[in-house]
């Protein structure tokens, strides 16, 4: 069976030697409503379920995921609905992202931004600090498998140089292990299998009861579709929730995100 994994790899370095991160630049309008916080901060003061919404127009499994996608527009729902922070899926191909994209979230922003891609190359690290994001997320899996030019030590580092924080993300035990031993800020266990694409809430169960993350903070990603698998995650014992398709597929945005937030 085809590893899909590789597939986006592979695509990502091609995306980075055309030129497309270059396009990344922040516009000459005042950014008043930028956050000023951080992402771990954000999640960690949050009086209600942490959570993260996500901005992406396609995905590999569900095609596109709105009709319209006016990301200024959706920003301030998701805000409204208590979301924590904002994620952008900037990746073109597979998942039909823009620097476009990223700049009018940031235009509309007041919670912290983070640029969700495949994170191969510095100059990727680099585009994410001039659209005015205010974190990346590198993927564990991407870097053991050699995709990427730099390792993720220095990857991390680099990162903290420009500005920015780092969600680093797992899927296995081992991954997720390794990632601990990092400096990330965050940790994120993707439910997702990026090799296959098939979702199991119940990897973030089983990893967290191998691994107490203890003082870090834990981001459970893919797969929250209702209140229920956000009550979950939670009780499994994570910190926060990405969630991208259930919000971009909802009617009403800020709703969606009102329901998942309230969860207790």
């Amino acid at each position: 069976m085809p590893d899909f994994f590789d597939s986006l790899c592979r695509n990502a370095q091609k995306t980075v030697a055309s030129g497309y991160y270059s396009n990344f630049r922040q516009s000459d309008e005042p950014q008043n409503t930028r956050s000023t916080l951080r992402l771990s901060e954000s999640i960690t003061t949050c009086a209600c379920l942490p959570l993260i919404a996500e901005i992406k127009v396609a995905s590999p499994t569900a095609c596109a995921l709105r009709v319209s996608t006016n990301a200024g527009a959706i920003v301030q729902s998701m805000e409204a609905g208590g979301a924590a922070g904002i994620s952008v899926v900037t990746e073109p191909h597979f998942f039909k992202g823009s620097a476009h994209l990223l700049e009018n979230a940031r235009s509309r922003a007041s919670v912290p931004l983070l640029m969700k891609d495949f994170i191969v190359s510095a100059r990727q690290v680099e585009a994410a600090r001039d659209a005015g994001a205010s974190a990346i997320l590198l993927i564990q899996a991407l870097f053991d498998r050699g995709y990427a030019a730099r390792g993720v030590d220095e990857m991390i580092e680099f990162a903290h140089t420009v500005g920015l924080e780092v969600l680093l993300e797992a899927h296995t035990d081992t991954e997720f292990e390794c990632a601990l031993s990092t400096d990330a800020d965050c940790i994120g266990i993707n439910n997702r299998d990026l090799r296959t694409l098939d979702v199991d809430l119940t990897t973030t169960k089983e990893i967290l009861e191998k691994f107490p993350p203890n003082s870090r903070i834990v981001i459970s990603e893919s797969g929250v579709t209702t209140p229920e698998d956000a009550q979950f995650l939670r009780r499994c014992g994570a910190d926060a929730l990405l969630v991208g398709s259930a919000l971009m597929r909802a009617n009403d945005v800020r709703q969606a995100v009102d329901k998942l937030v309230r969860v207790t």
